[in-house]
């Protein structure tokens, strides 16, 4: 007679990797959270936001091959994080306060405290962002995906004011865009990392100079999360986009916040490009477009303000904790951006 750990499910592994996994859910709660992990949806009341014109604002991501690194280095404590910020932090580019967050994860067998692991970066993520982690699913998925390795997605839902949009139709000539630094290469470009560096532990357990480190250590470092920096700015100034430098570098992402007739002219050399994307262009021989269409070159997140306000903007980051850098202006031209 078949049963279903037989055909490779353990249901008694879910229910530890649930039981393991409450005490870092319960750090992210917030008071507008109705229900407890376990239901079989999450429920979140959005009556005491006092927002006059509320609308919701929703955001879906994984991690992409990045989880090859974690798989290798057997370090799953962080990968939570990159997954909360690749959402989070497209909410907040147009002025979203993240609200909740649920995950997915799918594996091929299911080690409860691996699941706990992953869990608690997703945690840590949601308390980075201050948004509540009230549900998600874990599948085991025996033959689908290897016995160590995994998938993991999230989903996020923020709220903005619908007068306090954030979406680029201001944007004029003369504006100018300022950077806020990366902790690294985030979560993207990760299959051409891997194809220049590997993905194995001894190729990732390599000390670099260049890095002071493995060069696994950096690849592993989480994605910046930069909801607080963010929200804090919008409280008093006026920021008329935002570009979260995701896949496609700067090239793509930057002019998805200009409107139609204007185009970003960026300035290398005003900021510090990271160690670890000058070793990739010389490990790889990458040529430097191509880099700035791949990676995020050392700046995360590109703000499109009034040029009579960049430089009070930048000091206020800075006060913050923050790093800011004037990296460039809007012009008027068809090109949508210009690398110079």
């Amino acid at each position: 007679m078949a049963n279903y750990k037989e055909a490779g499910v353990n249901v008694h592994a879910g229910y530890e990797a649930v039981k393991l996994m409450k005490k870092h859910i319960a750090k992210t709660m917030r008071p507008e959270v109705l229900t407890d992990i376990g239901g079989f949806g999450g429920l979140f009341s959005i009556e005491g936001i006092n927002i006059p014109k509320p609308v919701l604002v929703s955001g879906t991501d994984g991690v992409g091959t990045k989880l090859k690194l974690a798989f290798a280095l057997d370090r799953h404590d962080t990968i939570g994080i990159d997954c909360v910020a690749m959402c989070v932090n497209d909410i907040v580019c147009s002025g979203a306060q993240p609200l909740f967050f649920l995950d997915y994860i799918a594996t091929g067998k299911l080690d409860p405290y691996k699941i706990e692991s992953i869990v608690k970066g997703i945690s840590d993520g949601c308390q980075m962002a201050g948004c509540a982690l009230i549900g998600g699913e874990t599948a085991e998925m025996p033959g689908f995906y290897p016995e160590n390795e995994y998938d993991l997605a999230g989903f996020c839902v923020g709220i903005v004011n619908k007068d306090d949009i954030i979406d680029g139709k201001a944007i004029k000539n003369g504006d100018k865009l300022i950077g806020i630094p990366s902790s690294g290469v985030h979560s993207n470009g990760f299959s051409l990392v891997r194809k220049i560096f590997s993905d194995n532990k001894e190729a990732l357990n390599k000390y670099f100079q260049e890095l002071d480190s493995p060069v696994g250590d950096v690849l592993l470092t989480p994605t910046k999360i930069y909801v607080n920096t963010v929200l804090k700015i919008k409280e008093k100034y006026n920021i008329k986009g935002i570009a979260h430098i995701t896949g496609g570098g700067f090239i793509e992402n930057i002019p998805r916040m200009i409107p139609a007739g204007l185009k970003a002219i960026i300035h290398k050399g005003t900021w510090p490009v990271l160690p670890i994307f000058e070793l990739i262009a010389k490990q790889g021989n990458v040529e430097e477009m191509d880099m700035y269409n791949t990676f995020n070159m050392g700046i995360g997140m590109v703000l499109a303000v009034d040029a009579d306000a960049s430089q009070e903007i930048i000091s206020c980051i800075n006060e913050l904790g923050e790093r800011a850098y004037l990296i460039g202006e809007i012009d008027e031209g068809e090109g949508r951006i210009e690398i110079c």
